[in-house]
C-alpha cells in the first residue's frame, strides 16, 4: 500500500461509511461490508463479515430488552466473523466508537484483530456526534483512502445543498415545534445531528440536544409540550417497519388529543436509510424534514418513499 494510492482493499463495517466510500468514488476498493451496509444496492454483492446477536424482526420493546441484557453482561450486540474478515485481507477497516448498539464498534474490531495473524490492517474509527463531526468524518475517510481532496469536494457539495435548504427555510414564517422520536419502546428522543437538522429545516426542536446521545423521553413531557409535528424515525428501522410498529405510539394515553395527531402531522420516516446514518444522505434527510415541516415551500419527492403521515387530520 503506497501513501499516494491509498489502500486497495477496504472493509467498511458501518453503513454510512460504506456510502461515503462510494460517494467518494472508491467503491471499487470495497471487498467486504457489515450486515447493515445496503446502499448503494450493489454493495449487497459484497461478503458481510458481521451479524447481530439479536434476532431480526423483534418488537421494539424486545429489542431493547435483549440489548440491555447483553450490555449488562458486558457483551457486544454484534458478532464479527474473524475468519471471513481475514480471508478478505483488508488493508483498511472502517468502524465507529460512537454507539455500541447502532453498529459494529471499535471494541468489536479490536477483539477480532487480537486473533489476527500476519500484518494487521489500519483501523479508522469514526465518532460522529454532531453534523460537523459527520461531515469531518467523510473527509477523514477520504484521507485514509489517499485522496483528501475528494473528501473536501464531497463535503463542499453537501454543505452547498444543505445550505440552500436552510436559507429558504429561514424565510419569515411560522416555525413548527417538533418532537423527534428515535425509539418507541422505551420512548427516546433524537439527539446528535437531528436537532441541528430540525433547526436547519425551519423547525423548533423540542427534545434532545445537538452533539449528545439520544435521551430517554417521558411521554408526559410530550403531552405537555403538545408539538405541532411528531416525527417518528426509529433507529435502524425502514418505513415499513416503522409503520408496523406505530400502534405502540397510538396506544399511548392522550395520543389522539395531541395537536399533531388532530392536524395529521404525525409523520413516520425511514430512519434506517436516512436519519440514523451520518453519511452523504444526511442532505436527503434535511430535504425530507423541510418538506414535512414546510410543504408549501418544499417538495423534493420524498413523500411515500421515505416518509408518510400516520393519520389524516381529524374533523
Amino acid at each position: 500500500m503506497s501513501a499516494a494510492s491509498g489502500p486497495e482493499r477496504v472493509v467498511s463495517l458501518l453503513a454510512s461509511s460504506t456510502e461515503t466510500v462510494c460517494a467518494l468514488g472508491f467503491g471499487d476498493r470495497l471487498v467486504g461490508r457489515s450486515h447493515e451496509c445496503d446502499h448503494p444496492g450493489w454493495v449487497l454483492s459484497l461478503p458481510a463479515v458481521t451479524e447481530p446477536k439479536i434476532r431480526p424482526g423483534l418488537p421494539a420493546s424486545e429489542v431493547d430488552r435483549d440489548v440491555t441484557a447483553l450490555a449488562r453482561e458486558g457483551l457486544s450486540v454484534y458478532r464479527v466473523d474473524v475468519e471471513a474478515l481475514a480471508r478478505l485481507e483488508p488493508e483498511l477497516i472502517v468502524t465507529q466508537d460512537q454507539c455500541e448498539v447502532c453498529a459494529v464498534s471499535l471494541r468489536d474490531v479490536e477483539q477480532a484483530l487480537s486473533r489476527w495473524l500476519g500484518s494487521p490492517p489500519v483501523v479508522l474509527s469514526l465518532r460522529p456526534d454532531s453534523l460537523a463531526d459527520a461531515l469531518a468524518d467523510m473527509e477523514r475517510v477520504a484521507e485514509a483512502l489517499g485522496d483528501g481532496a475528494r473528501g473536501e469536494a464531497l463535503v463542499a457539495r453537501l454543505r452547498e445543498r444543505m445550505g440552500a435548504v436552510a436559507a429558504r427555510a429561514r424565510e419569515p414564517g411560522r416555525r413548527p415545534r417538533v418532537a423527534v422520536i428515535e425509539w418507541l419502546e422505551p420512548l427516546m428522543a433524537a439527539g446528535n445531528w437531528m436537532p441541528e437538522l430540525v433547526e436547519m429545516a425551519g423547525g423548533e426542536n423540542l427534545f434532545g440536544e445537538a452533539g449528545r446521545h439520544s435521551p430517554a423521553l417521558d411521554w408526559q413531557s410530550v403531552l405537555a409540550a403538545d408539538p405541532d409535528v411528531l416525527f417518528v424515525s426509529p433507529c435502524g428501522l425502514d418505513l415499513a417497519q416503522v409503520r408496523a410498529g406505530s400502534s405502540a405510539l397510538e396506544r399511548l394515553p392522550g395520543f389522539a388529543g395531541l395537536r399533531a395527531a388532530r392536524e395529521g402531522r404525525v409523520v413516520l420516516a425511514d430512519g434506517r436509510a436516512y436519519f440514523n446514518r451520518p453519511g452523504p444522505r444526511l442532505a436527503d434527510s434535511l430535504e425530507i424534514l423541510a418538506e414535512v415541516l414546510h410543504p408549501e415551500t418544499f417538495d423534493f419527492g420524498h413523500r411515500g418513499r421515505a416518509w408518510e403521515r400516520l393519520c389524516p387530520p381529524s374533523g
